[in-house]
């Protein structure tokens, strides 16, 4: 069997010749060399001194990250504490808001209620002169019906009496006003009216409708005839009086709202009345 053949590499002419240049030593061989050197103790030692070296930077780190920590969280602090003051100064601004909203709308509750209660007041008041006036003009009739008691009711019509003088008068004062107690020329009560229509034939009648119900004689509402006297109410108690003109009508001073007007009987039928022409 024959054997292998080995390669034969030429060598160059100079590599017999040996190279003056100092080997470079790399990083691994002189550390290998000084372990070499130094044995056991000096690999210990680099390695010691390696692993302090790598343990330093975390020790730098924890020193340095409570003190950035520190700081933030008292900045934070103090940002949360700002803003727990501002949202506390505005709640307490809103609430003063809200106090203020309420007590203006309550003030402005208040002063309608004494406007509306100073109305009623002046209200009451008006209505209680006015009632108090009414009053009065009653006393008054009362007192001239007291003083006319003692006369005679009675009242006879003049030969020269004209039952058209009378109508005439009562119809040319149609449109004037009602005025309680007013005797002319252009207001009328309803008792002044019927007064002032007979004077003018030279019937003298009393003042108020009570002693005019009692004046002259009786006639059935049946058998009514145009100038006789109508009243509404009892006789010698009557509120109201006015003149009958014919056709189912009579003429009166109604009411401060209608004036002196004519209306028909059927409307406002009488209680009764009297003949005095």
């Amino acid at each position: 069997m024959k054997e292998p053949l080995v390669p034969v590499i030429p060598m160059s002419h100079t590599a017999h010749i040996r190279s003056h240049r100092k080997p470079r030593r790399s990083a691994t061989s002189s550390i290998a060399l000084r372990a070499g050197v130094a044995g056991g103790v000096l690999s210990m030692a680099a390695a010691g001194a390696s692993a302090s070296a790598n343990a330093a930077e975390p020790v730098t780190q924890t020193i340095e990250l409570p003190t950035l920590t520190a700081d933030m969280s008292a900045q934070v602090a103090q940002s949360a504490a700002a803003t727990q003051q501002a949202a506390a100064n505005y709640e307490l601004r809103a609430e003063r808001d809200a106090a203020a909203a309420k007590a203006a709308a309550e003030a402005k509750k208040d002063l309608a209620e004494a406007k509306k209660k100073a109305e009623a007041k002046k209200e009451a008041a008006e209505a209680a002169r006015k009632a108090a006036a009414e009053r009065a003009n009653r006393s008054t009739e009362r007192a001239t019906l007291s003083a006319s008691a003692s006369t005679s009711t009675s009242v006879s019509a003049p030969a020269s009496g004209s039952v058209a003088t009378v109508i005439a008068f009562l119809k040319a004062q149609v449109g004037d006003a009602y005025v309680m107690g007013a005797t002319g020329p252009n207001a009328w009560d309803c008792s002044s009216l019927v007064q002032a229509a007979y004077k003018q034939v030279g019937v003298d009648l009393p003042r108020v409708s009570q002693d005019q119900s009692m004046s002259g004689t009786d006639v059935p509402l049946s058998s009514v005839q145009v100038g006789d006297i109508l009243y509404w109410g009892g006789k010698g108690s009557a509120y109201h009086v006015g003149v009958y003109i014919g056709n189912g009508q009579y003429l009166d001073a109604a009411n401060p709202s209608k004036g002196v007007v004519i209306q028909d009987l059927s409307g406002y039928p009488a209680s009764g009345a009297v003949r005095v022409l």
